[in-house]
């Protein structure tokens, strides 16, 4: 394969949340709790190992997000989390947002950091939610340089701890339309967190914003495939390259799923899937759904040959 980058992707890199059997109803939650929030598509896949999950599509304050009800294989954790940003200058009443939203995810969840003034920033806090997804809110400085209001981050805790800085360094070396962000290191101190290690970084990947930190505290989660990353190929050449690029555990490979060497899962999925369980008639979709199933890396032409029927 070759290993040469090409243009651009068309899509975002999208987060993809794995519930039991709450995704629709999740989705309904968060679209009722952020500002320009909606379910964009709904459908339902018949006959898999996890029997007929829902697959939901949805946007969180304009950003794109997928969940999934496929049984109780994976716990969402804080592994990754989401940062919100409410920024004054974006939001006149930015203030009084991110307290209205604390409010309602904290109805039946865990405070993990109270939402309080910190020396990062004027207001901030961490929750999980009632489903077990967490949030970083997070009231901005105007003056800072300007963040979409959604960015997925991922904390490297246990063996991954001190690995934050080498994972954004190859991510920002696979993915194109890249640009690395800020980065702040612990200082001395700080302890059980090593010094020279990352606090925080973010980075840009497809115009994607991402963040990353290191964290030397007893934590009992790690990365796993209830929250993964979905990236949406044109082409066949591109799902080969990020395929090649990212797979570094051959048993995780399934249905276009992968693990890369740090544990992070991620979807590498042909954008066509989407608009053929979105659009396609429940036989079509039946099709496709078998087809990809027998998958590991996706095969776009066996995809369009089954949605047709061939």
């Amino acid at each position: 394969m070759s290993d040469a980058k090409n243009g651009p992707l068309i899509h975002p890199i999208i987060p993809h949340l794995w519930f039991d059997k709450e995704a629709k109803e999740a989705a309904e939650f968060y679209c009722s709790v952020f500002p320009d929030s909606q379910i964009t598509s709904a459908v339902t896949l018949r006959d898999t190992p996890s029997g007929d999950p829902d697959l939901v599509s949805f946007t969180v304050w304009g950003h794109s997000f997928m969940s999934i009800s496929a049984g109780p294989y994976f716990k969402i954790n804080p592994s990754i989390s989401f940062i919100v940003n409410f920024d004054p200058s974006r939001e006149e009443n930015a203030k009084e947002m991110i307290d209205e939203v604390w409010n309602k995810l904290s109805e039946n969840g865990t405070v993990l950091m109270p939402i309080d003034k910190y020396p990062f920033s004027e207001r901030y806090g961490w929750i999980q939610d009632k489903y077990g997804v967490t949030w970083q809110l997070m009231l901005t400085n105007p003056a800072g340089e300007p963040r979409p209001t959604i960015i997925p981050s991922l904390m490297f805790v246990g063996e991954n701890c001190g690995k934050a800085e080498e994972a954004r360094e190859f991510y920002l070396s696979v993915f194109r339309n890249t640009k690395p962000g800020s980065l702040f290191r612990y200082g001395p101190g700080l302890e059980p967190d090593k010094e020279g290690t990352v606090m925080f970084t973010d980075f840009m990947l497809e115009n994607t914003w991402f963040a990353a930190m290191d964290s030397a505290h007893e934590h009992q989660f790690g990365f796993n495939e209830a929250v993964s990353l979905l990236v949406n190929c044109e082409t066949q050449e591109d799902i080969d390259y990020y395929w090649d690029k990212l797979s570094a555990v051959p048993e995780a490979e399934q249905c276009g799923w992968l693990k890369d060497r740090f544990g992070v899962s991620w979807q590498i999925s042909p954008a066509a899937l989407n608009e053929m369980m979105a659009k396609g008639t429940q036989e079509q979709r039946n099709r496709v759904t078998q087809a990809f199933l027998k998958m590991k890396k996706f095969n776009l032409a066996e995809l369009h040959q089954a949605f047709q029927g061939e």
